[in-house]
């Protein structure tokens, strides 16, 4: 039989972690608020300054490239992809929202690194707005925990 499974709270103790994070600029107010979020919220869950990495991409088709570059390196726990789409007249929101998320997904499967998606996908700026705050902070949430879940499952 297995020990007993680790509590949320073990799982929130970011101090011995290395995460990457991947901003689109597009929509670059709102990508921006997710960014200080998650950022704020990793340094309160203990993961030092010094071990994150940040880095801004043209918009959310280019957040997955950078993911897997960062995947590749090997020298990360965890990575947060940031973005936000917002729907506009034309197919090109599917298009993007689409393709952004299933191209996260792959890397994260791909490689075998936990990556919290917090790329929005809203009908418009007021939803985006309503969201990047509680969004940023639990894509930080997300990672902290899925890496030592998966640390632990390793």
């Amino acid at each position: 039989m297995f020990g007993a499974d680790k509590g949320t709270a073990d799982r929130l103790d970011g101090k011995k972690l290395v995460i990457g994070i991947v901003q689109a600029r597009f929509n670059e107010p709102v990508t921006n608020a997710l960014a200080d979020a998650c950022l704020l919220e990793l340094g309160a869950l203990g993961v030092e300054a010094k071990h994150i990495k940040h880095v801004k991409v043209p918009g959310a088709l280019e957040v997955a490239s950078a993911l897997q570059v960062m995947a590749e390196s090997d020298k990360y726990d965890a990575l947060v992809a940031l973005g936000c789409i917002i729907r506009g007249e034309t197919y090109h929101f599917e298009l993007v929202a689409n393709e952004s998320g299933a191209a996260v997904t792959r890397v994260a499967l791909d490689y075998q690194i936990p990556i919290a998606n917090a790329i929005l996908t809203t009908e418009n700026l007021i939803q985006a707005e309503v969201r990047q705050t509680d969004k940023g902070r639990d894509a930080a949430r997300v990672a902290v925990e899925m890496a030592n879940l998966l640390n632990d499952l390793a």
